[in-house]
């Protein structure tokens, strides 16, 4: 596309079609999404020039011209007629077209031509002496290009982006202990195919490669992650404490039937005052020892609790549609939903434990849940939380709502892979994964390198955090996999009989996805950075062999003007799997994040090459 040259007396450049300076032939005319023109080209058109053709215009496309056609008065100091702006806008752009020098005579005329695309279809176009003007909604589904109309300095313009993905530069190098990467940008729970967060375990159930909803090693330690790097880029959480059992009941308890009791005792084992609290059996769904909330803003609830028998912890939520009512329930059930009750199993809760449940995400999941992979999408709007219902026998404490609990979140994922880890130092991915349908799949059961890695990134921090071996322990363990090839179970691959390369999908023969390779990278990084010397020497050795791999096959995932996810087109013999650009953008944040640990002139090059393909540049051809 050409450079533009500016009217400075056309009030707004949006209004209008630009002017190139050089001999371009083909120009791209800036529309809408639907394919509509800019708002006032009609006016400049010839076929325009009559009150005949003018009335097939709409009423708000007449208003606009109007108010144009005025505006070029003003700015010309030329008089038009009143009466001829108001009743025949044609006949008055006519009139200034045959003044010297007045903008509007500058303004080429159009006229509508079809565009024949590569022998095979025809788009409506329009045509401006040699010149052609192609819609911006064909241009950018065919060359895979992003635009909007925005407003800058009150003026509209468009802006035109190669890539709409975001780039981050490191802002220092590399710490094991901080921020993993852009991680606080994440959402985990917004994500569709993130079923919930199961109130059993507090990490995300997916739904991505199957609709029953299973435990993704690479989401929990993801979801971990997240939290973490939100913690410690984020303000101090706001906290309100609802009980806490010291003194006397708080006064917002409500207690709507006799047979509930409600007291605070003191409790060994957690050397304070706790809330006991017993609810007769036959207690409707919307009754139980009730303390009021009333809570407008913050959204997170947070509470240690012990039952000793059946019982639940419901929420009541005012949103601006109707009432809904979470309820939190000793069995083991995932997530179900009858009428506007949303029902999270929590596990027997028979010893004291913490739970931290985001009362939004827990809604959203529960309105929109589904039978299919997906999560259907519904904005929730929540006015108030409005109470909090005990049913059942047992004890709680520490009734919070916050802002936010990032931490609590953490040690979530955290302590779920301490939990699961096998005696292969894996986490099992127990659902089939289709690679290329009907040629390449993996069994349940199977490993995953970037599961390992980022489970790597997560537990190292836990244990600087906590000092706690049992963190430290089971990341060293996690590097078993890394030494097992592919078809023995492991995640080990051997390009050319030559290079390592850690696969996120161990498959036979080898995909050598390239993002999930960096990552368990990073992970192994993590780890030699932060065990022992001794403990650390495993991580170190595959961290440096890999890092040799990396930098001899980054060639092979250069396309030229972007680059390829994985290299089953050299394994498999099919198309190249070319990366969309924000798994591009992954690749090049990674990139960048290695760059501060290795200074290896290839890194460097090559991820400065792959942020130009952002911006539109090639490589050059022979």
């Amino acid at each position: 596309m050409c450079a533009t040259e500016s009217h400075d007396l056309i009030p707004n450049p949006a209004m209008r079609f630009p002017r190139c300076r050089n001999q371009v032939k083909v120009i791209i005319a800036l529309t809408l999404p639907t394919i509509l023109y800019i708002t006032t080209t009609a006016v400049w058109t010839s076929k325009c020039s009559s009150s005949d053709t003018w009335s097939q215009q709409s009423p708000d496309h007449d208003m606009m011209v109007r108010a144009d056609l005025r505006r070029l008065e003003n700015s010309a100091g030329d008089t038009v007629v009143a009466s001829a702006v108001e009743t025949d806008p044609g006949a008055a752009v006519a009139q200034l077209e045959t003044q010297p020098n007045h903008p509007v005579s500058s303004y080429h005329q159009y006229e509508p031509i079809q565009c024949l695309i590569n022998g095979e279809y025809s788009i409506d176009c329009r045509k401006e002496g040699a010149d052609v003007y192609l819609p911006f909604s064909f241009i950018s589904r065919y060359f895979e290009m992003f635009g909007q109309v925005t407003t800058h300095n009150g003026v509209d313009r468009f802006e035109w982006e190669h890539s709409n993905a975001r780039i981050f530069y490191p802002k220092a190098p590399y710490d094991p202990g901080g921020v993993f990467m852009s991680f606080q940008t994440y959402n985990v729970e917004k994500r569709d195919r993130v079923k919930c967060v199961s109130g059993v375990e507090g990490v995300p159930v997916s739904t991505q490669w199957g609709p029953q909803g299973y435990f993704y090693p690479t989401q929990v330690a993801q979801f971990g992650l997240m939290h973490y790097s939100k913690n410690l880029t984020e303000s101090e959480p706001r906290i309100v404490v609802h009980e806490n059992a010291e003194g006397t009941l708080s006064k917002r308890w409500t207690i709507p039937d006799r047979a509930i009791k409600l007291e605070t005792v003191y409790d060994d084992t957690r050397k304070s005052r706790v809330v006991e609290f017993h609810t007769p059996d036959n207690l409707a769904l919307d009754q139980g020892a009730t303390l009021m909330l009333n809570e407008e803003v913050d959204l997170v609830i947070s509470f240690a609790i012990k039952f000793s028998t059946e019982g639940s912890v419901s929420v009541v939520i005012d949103t601006d549609e109707k009432r809904y009512m979470i309820h939190y329930r000793t069995n083991t059930e995932l997530i179900t939903k009858s009428g506007d009750d949303i029902f999270y199993g929590i596990g027997d809760r028979d010893e004291w434990s913490h739970i931290t449940r985001n009362i939004y995400w827990d809604l959203r999941k529960g309105i929109g849940l589904t039978n299919t992979r997906q999560v259907k999408k519904k904005n929730v709007n929540i006015r108030r939380v409005t109470k909090l219902m005990l049913r059942g026998n047992g004890l709680i404490d520490d009734i919070t709502i916050s802002s936010k609990d990032h931490m609590a979140h953490f040690f979530d994922a955290a302590d779920w892979l301490v939990r699961n880890q096998n005696g292969d130092g894996g986490w099992p991915i127990n659902v089939k994964r289709d690679l290329v349908e009907g040629v390449v799949e993996i069994q349940p059961g199977w490993y995953s390198a970037m599961a390992q890695g980022q489970a790597l990134s997560l537990l190292t921090r836990a244990y600087r955090i906590t000092q706690d071996a049992a963190y430290i322990d089971t990341a060293v363990r996690a590097t078993k996999p890394f030494r097992v090839k592919s078809q023995d179970h492991g995640v080990l691959a051997v390009f050319l009989d030559t290079y390592n390369f850690y696969e996120e999908y161990p498959t036979v023969p080898s995909s050598f996805v390239l993002n999930g390779f960096i990552y368990s990278l990073l992970g192994l990084y993590d780890l030699k950075m932060t065990a022992s010397r001794d403990s650390g020497v495993e991580a170190e050795l595959l961290f440096d062999t890999g890092m040799q791999t990396l930098k001899a096959m980054l060639p092979l995932y250069d396309t030229g003007s972007g680059t390829i996810y994985d290299l089953k087109h050299l394994t498999l013999g099919i198309a190249p799997n070319l990366a969309r650009w924000d798994y591009h953008a992954t690749h090049v944040n990674q990139l960048l994040t290695l760059c501060t640990i290795d200074h290896d002139a290839i890194l460097r090059t090559t991820v400065e090459r792959w942020i130009g393909y952002m911006k539109g540049k090639r490589a050059k051809h022979n």
